[in-house]
């Protein structure tokens, strides 16, 4: 698929530089530590939902089944790591989750808190999707390529799914014009945040 049209698909609002994924490979053992960790947190993230809002049934069942499949996930990464004779690295502070937890509304109704918190994962969830599919694509090794094209699908599938219960719970007129913040806000921090090596964001 086309750059252009990937990023349309996703609704990103900002593509991720190509050099990222230059950079990325030059530390694998951090990257894939990186990438364990967005997992575990992106599992956690679906736990705390579910616990804050154990009232809606197919919030319930689907988010459940995204926190199986990230920890999954999470196994399958430590697992290369192991592969490679790599270590699991300590969890470094994720910036660009940071700074998009400053867009999420504090106060305000609890079905504005659950529209946000849903358009968050499903816009971590699209620049992940993004970024795999990058290094699906750039990394030298077919092996690492193989490996994170697995990824791609799934995540495209999670932010999709996160958009589908904000407008399962809003409505789609209140979700799509909420979404368009949170794409205007996400392009504006990764333009801020620039080329890091070795982070998923």
């Amino acid at each position: 698929m086309h750059p252009e049209k990937e990023l349309t698909t996703l609704g990103l609002h900002l593509p991720t530089d190509p050099r990222w994924a230059n950079l990325a490979a030059m530390s694998l053992e951090e990257i894939l530590t990186d990438h364990a960790f967005c997992e575990q947190k992106a599992a956690s993230a679906g736990i705390s939902l579910i616990q804050l809002f154990p009232d809606k049934k197919e919030l319930v069942q689907q988010v459940s089944e995204v926190v199986a499949e990230e920890w999954e996930h999470f196994k399958m990464v430590v697992k290369e790591l192991e592969n490679r004779s790599l270590k699991l690295g300590f969890q470094r502070k994720d910036i660009y989750v940071t700074e998009l937890l400053k867009f999420v509304k504090k106060g305000g109704s609890r079905d504005e808190r659950l529209l946000d918190l849903l358009l968050l994962s499903a816009v971590i969830e699209a620049r992940s999707c993004e970024r795999f599919r990058l290094l699906s694509l750039e990394l030298k090794e077919q092996n690492l390529r193989d490996f994170y094209h697995q990824f791609v699908i799934s995540e495209a599938g999670h932010y999709r799914l996160f958009l589908n219960l904000a407008e399962l719970y809003l409505g789609k007129e209140k979700t799509w014009k909420r979404w368009q913040e949170f794409l205007d806000y996400e392009a504006q921090v990764i333009a801020d945040i620039g080329l890091r090596a070795g982070s998923m964001h």
